[in-house]
């Protein structure tokens, strides 16, 4: 299940590549952190049990103002920089690639629900802009199955293996649209339009919910995207302008 799970230690299931790119990231840096971290501590403990006035009064000179010492532990972090640099900004750089998406969506935050239009079925001849608002759904009318406080009445949904662009703002305070499993966090901002592309590589439903304290309600607005395939995308699609057209 790509959502928040009990007592969780580690990440959800990628469904993206950003998202996967994350995961090793954390994964490489640990391994360096877990490594600096034991050095230190062996270190610490050496120098508490060698450096003893009662045992060794006198500290041996090369130990204390070794030139050779003092390049060593300045080249070695400096290395493990450049190795944790050169991957992060690899993914910092993907984050903000440019593709041409096949769909976009604009979703608005509200204090305390989101909005989401498809703007690229509008036609000249009539208004076909699918536009709807996504609630959460309240403890008294879950049904078998569905997640508290983490389902909506409308959820959002995308084609996966398909390049989709989201178009972030917010209508009245900072809001911020995050899904772990898609590896997306972008903060929604009145009068500013933020950008943000996916690509969802298996089909499934992933939540998220609002990470920029806004309010009263923050947290009482979650975040479905449902991916499924090409096919019943467009049926939906299709489906949702009937509606529309009919009425």
């Amino acid at each position: 299940m790509d959502a928040p799970r009990p007592w969780a230690m580690g990440f959800q299931d990628p469904a993206t590549p950003i998202m996967q790119g994350i995961i090793d990231l954390h994964h490489d840096i640990f391994f360096f952190l877990t490594a600096v971290t034991f050095f230190v501590i062996w270190m610490l403990a050496r120098i508490l049990f060698h450096f003893n006035e009662k045992k060794n009064p006198i500290p041996n000179y090369y130990l204390v103002h070794g030139s050779t010492l003092e390049i060593v532990w300045t080249l070695i972090p400096s290395f493990i920089l450049m190795l944790i640099a050169l991957p992060s900004f690899a993914l910092l750089y993907s984050t903000d690639e440019i593709v041409d998406p096949a769909v976009t969506i604009k979703v608005i935050g509200h204090q305390w629900y989101w909005s989401y239009e498809y703007s690229d079925y509008l036609s000249d001849e009539q208004d076909s802009n699918i536009l709807f608002d996504s609630y959460m759904v309240p403890e008294d009318e879950l049904e078998l199955g569905d997640l508290r406080l983490l389902e909506v009445d409308n959820r959002v949904v995308i084609p996966a293996k398909t390049h989709v662009r989201f178009i972030i703002t917010a209508a009245d305070v900072l809001h911020s649209w995050a899904v772990p499993s898609l590896g997306v966090k972008c903060d929604a901002i009145p009068g500013r339009l933020n950008q943000t592309s996916l690509f969802v590589q298996r089909e499934g439903i992933y939540y998220g919910q609002c990470s920029e304290i806004c309010g009263i309600n923050h947290a009482f607005m979650p975040i479905v995207v449902e991916a499924v395939s090409v096919e019943d995308y467009i049926s939906w699609v299709s489906q949702k302008l009937f509606k529309i057209n009919k009425r």
